[in-house]
């Protein structure tokens, strides 16, 4: 767990694949992890018991969420309730952040790719 004051540059940057990269800070119960998809890659369809959001700092992706599919850009908001399927496929470099309660564990730093991940590419 961390506590105290922490600034996004300092936080390690890890590129866990070709793909994708992250900064991630966890407390107890949350995560925040700030992630950059390359254009062309895709998170595959996944869901877990954790909230998530998604807001979108730059680039364009398409996301599904559910049966809902929306292209979004910079400023987007994506709330996933637990449990919900969800994927994204990214049209351009896309940077977002997305925190996430109670903690996923293949998220925390240093943590393999997870499997939505682990080949990325469309």
């Amino acid at each position: 767990m961390m506590t105290g004051f922490h600034e996004l540059a300092a936080l390690p940057l890890e590129r866990v694949t070709e793909h994708y990269s992250r900064r991630v800070v966890f407390g107890a119960q949350e995560m925040m992890v700030w992630a950059t998809l390359r254009a062309g890659a895709h998170a595959r369809a996944h869901r877990h018991p954790q909230e998530q959001m998604f807001w979108i700092l730059s680039g364009r992706a398409d996301f599904r969420l559910g049966a809902e599919r929306r292209s979004c850009g910079p400023g987007s908001v994506i709330v996933v309730p637990g449990d919900v399927e969800h994927e994204m496929w990214c049209a351009e470099d896309t940077e977002f952040v997305a925190v996430l309660s109670p903690l996923r564990q293949d998220l925390l730093p240093g943590a393999p790719p997870p499997a939505h991940l682990r080949d990325a590419r469309a």
